[in-house]
């Protein structure tokens, strides 16, 4: 989901309320970064306040390639890694994920082995249908079990995009919210819902009623469950001990535009990319009589500060034996404050791009490879930038590109490497990179080895339910990732 399909940030069709509602009543962060331009190593990070190069989300298979977690690969979050839902039961919470996993899909690797007490949802994103001989289709799971799978048991319909998974979802959290509110236990819930993500779906009662076509159709339900789970806060008395943040995991996917893609608002480029477009996101943070009403925060926020901030919020403290990178947004939030920080924009194992207050320095720049973009794949659909949305892997690191954001949000005009403007603010910037790649340590990556034999073939459950696939015989090798 981009930054620009939100009407609170300009999106002319206004078919958010809730959600803009939800800004009015809250505090809005346009200055808010996903950590990683894909799906799969942004929720690592979500989840460990780590950047996906220290928690094994990346690749060294080719350089500064994305990798995500498709049925065939082999890794997944490490056992090393210390998860947000492990470390709050430590302050007596009761953790649930509903929607999609995607760090890992075999038993190693469930949400219940990470701390998370219930799982409703997917390991996968719903890509499919497969004929369950070359490729499984990807399991659905209620807790330890599947019970059932994409486009068998969970209908998407692929022509008209009508699915009702987000209303299966919305009922899964409301349920969960009573229970926990009944019972008077402190709760997480990550609800993880990807119906924004192609193929694109809705409900047949959101089906045709956006401006926007189905992805607009997919918003306006998402906006709209949104607004129930608030509302479904307030109407139990708890809405003022709940904190509530929504966010994307990644920019909006503009190789599915226009009829599946989302908008980036005036931001260069899409996901894929660390271009303004893939990494910076919608964000709302939501707590009645603790955040102030309709205020705006021009904080530098990311997904990993979300980590950090709730372990605060309940009173505990990040891990001390490893690097965090995440930062507690609580005095941004409740007291208006601003903490000076910089963003790193990595892709797989090189960081491309760092901000600092207003500025942008590239380090390296790539859209995607020529070969690519003549078959179609377009992450910067007619946005072509000289010497900005490269094809070939450009490095800048002696001369890093700058962009002031606050006047060319675009990234369309490079400040002059000879004017004074440049030489004061590298001279800001300069130290704390090389400081910040002095001090890495990188983790094993996760995301380099893929095997068709460990797919989604017999997952836990698939015995009581007929659905247990024969795996093919085991055969690793390297993944090939061609962003």
């Amino acid at each position: 989901m981009g930054w620009g399909d939100l009407g609170v940030f300009g999106e002319p069709s206004k078919e958010t309320p809730n959600l803009d509602q939800m800004a009015s009543e809250g505090m809005l962060f346009p200055n808010f970064y996903t950590a990683n331009p894909l799906c799969s190593p942004s929720r690592a990070a979500l989840l460990t306040g780590r950047l996906p190069i220290r928690n094994g989300f990346y690749t060294t298979n080719a350089h500064a390639r994305n990798a995500y977690t498709p049925q065939e690969i082999v890794g997944g979050i490490p056992g090393s890694e210390l998860l947000l839902p492990e470390l709050l039961k430590k302050a007596g919470y009761v953790s649930k994920i509903i929607g999609k996993w995607h760090l890992g899909h075999r038993p190693q690797f469930h949400p219940l082995k990470h701390g998370f007490d219930e799982w409703f949802g997917s390991p996968n994103c719903h890509f499919g249908p497969y004929d369950n001989k070359a490729t499984p289709n990807i399991p659905v799971y209620r807790d330890r079990e599947m019970i059932g799978r994409y486009y068998e048991d969970f209908k998407i319909d692929l022509k008209t995009g009508e699915a009702n998974l987000t209303q299966i979802y919305l009922q899964e959290a409301l349920e969960f919210i009573s229970r926990q509110q009944a019972s008077h236990q402190p709760f997480f819930l990550y609800w993880a819902i990807d119906a924004t993500h192609a193929p694109v779906y809705a409900s047949k009662q959101f089906l045709g009623t956006s401006q926007r076509g189905l992805y607009g159709d997919a918003v306006r339900e998402i906006d709209d469950s949104v607004g129930k789970i608030l509302k479904s806060l307030q109407n139990l008395g708890i809405s003022e001990n709940t904190f509530v943040f929504f966010t994307s995991d990644n920019g909006a996917a503009l190789i599915s535009a226009p009829k599946q893609g989302g908008s980036n608002g005036r931001f260069l480029c899409g996901k894929q990319t660390t271009f303004e477009g893939g990494m910076r996101e919608p964000a709302i943070a939501w707590w009645p009589g603790h955040i102030p009403a309709g205020h705006v925060s021009h904080q530098l926020g990311n997904v990993m500060d979300l980590f950090t901030t709730s372990l605060s919020l309940a009173g505990l403290q990040p891990p001390s034996d490893r690097q965090i990178d995440g930062i507690d947004l609580s005095p941004a939030i409740l007291q208006g404050k601003l903490i000076d920080r910089p963003i790193f924009y990595y892709r797989g194992n090189e960081m491309m791009a760092v901000r600092l207050e207003l500025y942008k320095a590239h380090y390296w720049t790539w859209s995607n490879s020529w070969e690519q973009f003549s078959q179609g794949i377009d992450f910067c659909p007619g946005q072509n930038i000289s010497g900005v949305t490269t094809h070939t892997q450009e490095e800048h690191t002696k001369l890093p590109l700058l962009f002031h954001l606050g006047r060319d949000p675009g990234e369309k005009y490079p400040i002059s490497f000879s004017s004074s403007e440049y030489q004061e603010v590298m001279e800001q910037i300069s130290p704390k990179v090389q400081l910040h790649k002095e001090t890495m340590v990188p983790g094993e990556p996760q995301l380099n080895v893929c095997d068709k034999a460990v797919m989604n073939w017999a997952p836990p459950g698939c015995e009581k339910l007929g659905k247990c696939l024969e795996p093919p015989k085991s055969d690793p090798k390297k993944c090939f990732w061609p962003h």
